[in-house]
């Protein structure tokens, strides 16, 4: 039997789904407050077990029988109010699944991480799982968080447990609603004119658990992988999801500056960090960045190939226009 922390969020339940189908038994951790996914909301097969990654106790008992461990569960955020917590949940949250995973001798855990624990490219060439990630004014708490629930991951290495890390980079795919990487459709379906500056990797989301899946499956022990199908400037994609609905292409290019006054810029930033926040100097810095990941080591590792990711926005842009 496998365990998936998170089981109810966009990534978490496209997991689930996908596990499904190949027949595994899948326990799944949620809270007593968790709306479960249309995507697996009738599906008779999953074990729901309520409990809380601060509550070691709880995650004790989720853990008896089980095999691998697939951690999904995050806190995502770029609000000051909500580092504290988003510290507690990624980072001790993850180091209490850790331990208990270690205490029941699980075979496997695969940790969910994302690009931004991930260093930054020098000379704006491609990002790779080499980029050395550096404490500084320019890390928000949430890549904090993420940087230090790897190296968590590391420390149980070391201990004896067999851990593969994932980096996924901006998660796309019809199922996330409105919210997430959905408020950026959301946003200019309701008419954005403007686009910021930089760059970012963006994936399908049945991409990421499929090789989420595949990654358990092989022999491959204590490496980390960058997730991402292709590179898009803000620029291209926006205009690319305003095609697909229908809408007036944003033309207007966003200056930093203007994210001062621009109540417009709440919206983009927001699809971009994937939670509802207010403007603050690491949403902006995220908007005029060139990030552009590499995923050679996991397309070589897997022999894998990734849905194209205007074929991912087509669909979900051709699910707007029918609901």
């Amino acid at each position: 039997m496998v365990l998936v922390t998170g089981a109810t969020g966009f990534l978490g339940s496209e997991l689930v789904s996908q596990l499904l189908l190949k027949g595994e038994k899948v326990r799944a951790i949620k809270r007593s407050s968790s709306i479960i996914p249309l995507i697996i909301k009738n599906e008779h097969n999953i074990e729901w077990v309520d409990a809380d990654l601060l509550d070691y106790f709880s995650l004790d008992e989720a853990l008896v029988g089980i095999k691998n461990v697939y951690h999904c569960a995050a806190l995502v955020s770029f609000a000051q109010k909500d580092k504290k917590q988003m510290m507690k949940v990624n980072v001790e949250g993850t180091s209490n699944l850790l331990n208990a995973s270690v205490a029941h001798n699980v075979d496997k855990l695969l940790h969910v991480s994302s690009v931004a624990a991930v260093g930054d490219s020098k000379h704006n060439d491609l990002i790779t799982e080499k980029n050395h990630w550096e404490f500084g004014a320019g890390q928000s708490s949430y890549s904090v968080s993420k940087y230090e629930s790897e190296m968590e991951v590391f420390r149980a290495a070391a201990e004896g447990l067999n851990t593969v890390i994932v980096n996924p980079s901006i998660i796309i795919g019809r199922n996330a609603g409105s919210e997430g990487s959905g408020q950026l459709f959301e946003a200019i379906r309701k008419g954005l004119p403007y686009y910021p500056g930089g760059s970012f990797g963006y994936v399908d989301v049945t991409d990421v658990a499929s090789a989420m899946i595949r990654l358990m499956e092989s022999d491959i022990s204590n490496e980390r992988f960058i997730i991402s199908a292709e590179n898009w400037s803000y620029r291209d994609l926006f205009s690319e999801i305003a095609t697909g609905l229908n809408k007036k292409q944003p033309a207007i290019a966003l200056q930093p500056w203007m994210l001062n006054v621009a109540r417009y810029g709440k919206g983009i930033l927001s699809a971009l960090s994937g939670k509802p926040n207010s403007l603050n100097k690491d949403t902006v810095r995220t908007a005029f960045k060139k990030q552009n990941y590499s995923n050679e080591k996991i397309k070589k590792a897997l022999n894998l190939e990734f849905r194209s990711v205007r074929e991912t926005i087509a669909e979900i842009c051709k699910n707007y226009n029918t609901n």
